[in-house]
């Protein structure tokens, strides 16, 4: 190996072992899983096309962060703001459901914990990552103008200095701190609308029961206990439909009538968005065993279900998670999505 192949070699490695935490920065940023992508694999290739031209005044993660920050910006400059069902409309009641889709790019898009929760050893710091990623923290920040986005996440969220961050952004901490500031305030509104998911890290013994009493009642249709383990607010969404329903009586409702074909699921658990979920999969008629339907999202509170969402977009989200597309009739289980 020549010491210019070894050289290419070694700068490849250390870009990559940052994939991880830029892939969570982004999706923080853009609210879609494959633009954040997208945008680590564009960082990765200007960095490695511009090393020469880096003077290691800064580190190389600082000078990551600042071109996936720029990466990010540029993105969003078409102004477009991802966003759930109940941040665009009024809750349907079951009587005038209708399954109305709305394009891609409307709707905050999910993701799989390995894909963006870099593993770390500090409890507290896993806690935060977690909790920024949490569908209702992802739909507040999509509220918050691109540069505001972007100092919220560097300071809240991974705790970079007030100066730190000017530097990144070429601004001043004056700047910054104000940012800070309407950010903060932002984020204290839309906290009065929807309470995010209270969720321990790992599940403590209750949510696990209660998750294992979820699956019992889906995969058997039990309305009956389905409705016992509901919030009687429960949110249910199923993007890309701008569709969202509330109360257990319309959420078993609409499974019993609209969602009657889901009668018969399997469900695989899978971690996403910091929060348990299940890839469901529904009988299919023609090949037999049962086929890709939905990622589930579940949110918990006070020891009942507050949210489940529905994202339907199987071929999109199955190979994001690394899921089989078919389960053979005769498979009870299958591994988890990794």
């Amino acid at each position: 190996m020549t010491d210019s192949t070894a050289a290419t070699t070694d700068l490849d490695v250390r870009l990559e072992k940052h994939r991880t935490e830029l892939t969570g920065y982004c999706y923080r940023m853009l609210g879609s899983s494959f633009e954040a992508e997208d945008a680590v694999q564009d960082t990765l290739v200007r960095a490695w096309r511009s090393y020469d031209k880096f003077e290691g005044r800064s580190s190389l993660r600082s000078w990551l962060y600042r071109i996936a920050t720029n990466v990010c910006l540029d993105m969003l400059t078409a102004g477009n703001k991802r966003a759930r069902p109940m941040d665009l409309s009024e809750s349907t009641p079951l009587a005038q459901a209708a399954l109305s889709p709305r394009p891609d790019h409307t709707w905050l898009e999910p993701m799989p914990d390995n894909r963006m929760l870099p593993t770390v050893e500090d409890p507290a710091e896993a806690a935060v990552a977690k909790e920024t990623v949490r569908l209702a923290f992802m739909a507040a920040l999509q509220q918050l103008p691109p540069k505001q986005r972007a100092v919220l996440i560097l300071r809240e969220v991974l705790a970079w200095r007030a100066s730190e961050v000017a530097e990144l952004l070429d601004t001043s901490v004056a700047s910054v701190n104000s940012a800070l500031q309407r950010a903060r305030a932002t984020l204290a509104e839309r906290e009065e609308h929807g309470a995010d998911a209270a969720v321990s890290d790992p599940l403590d013994e209750e949510q696990q029961k209660l998750l294992d009493r979820y699956v019992k009642a889906f995969e058997g249709y039990d309305m009956t206990a389905l409705t016992a383990l509901l919030h009687e607010d429960a949110i249910m969404t199923m993007p890309p439909f701008d569709l969202w329903l509330t109360g257990h009586d319309d959420i078993t409702g609409f499974m019993t009538t609209l969602g009657s074909a889901c009668e018969g699921s399997r469900l695989v658990p899978v971690q996403v968005n910091g929060l348990p979920g299940f890839a469901q999969y529904k009988p299919d008629p023609e090949k037999g065993g049962h086929s890709p339907w939905a990622v589930q999202v579940l949110e918990i509170s006070d020891g009942r279900l507050t949210g489940f969402h529905f994202f339907l977009d199987t071929q999109r989200w199955f190979p994001l998670f690394g899921l089989p597309l078919h389960l053979e009739a005769e498979a009870d289980e299958v591994k988890e999505g990794v």
